[in-house]
């Protein structure tokens, strides 16, 4: 009779277990928001895309729209990023490292903490985040939900 070492199945069932605990910790729903008071209701995807590449500098209604990106939360950025245009952070840097040179577009503005984020939407009407779900406040209106 042969006797197998129960070590490797121990290990797999660990491996197995951290993943699984892993993957419900990073399902947390990403949301678009501004400011409560801006006139903007909900944006699509493209628009999205158009706001935070670049291509647009202004809401559906013609106001200005400051898009922010999150420094210090990088997997929240990371995430965002991958959602909205199916690209990692390097590749979005690169992107953006190009047509800084050109002069005509300007990448989003930067803010270093979710709560200076917060703060940037409490008092600018044209400021445009992602965050986590959980992060809104009722001074901040969801306008586009990634499912």
């Amino acid at each position: 009779m042969k006797f197998y070492s129960p070590i490797p199945l121990i290990l797999t069932a660990l491996i197995a277990l951290h993943s699984v605990s892993c993957f419900a910790y990073t399902s947390e729903k990403i949301v678009v928001v501004t400011n409560q008071k801006n006139d903007v209701e909900v944006l699509d995807k493209k628009g999205l895309i158009n706001l935070f590449m670049g291509k647009y500098s202004a809401f559906p209604n013609g106001k200005q729209a400051t898009p922010i990106d999150i420094e210090v939360e990088a997997k929240l950025k990371a995430e965002f990023y991958e959602a909205l245009v199916g690209l990692p952070p390097a590749r979005v840097n690169a992107y953006w490292s190009r047509l800084k040179f050109s002069g005509r577009v300007k990448p989003p503005e930067i803010e270093l903490t979710i709560d200076d984020v917060k703060q940037r939407l409490e008092e600018d009407e044209s400021a445009l985040a992602y965050v986590y779900e959980s992060y809104v406040t009722d001074k901040m209106k969801v306008v586009y939900r990634f499912d």
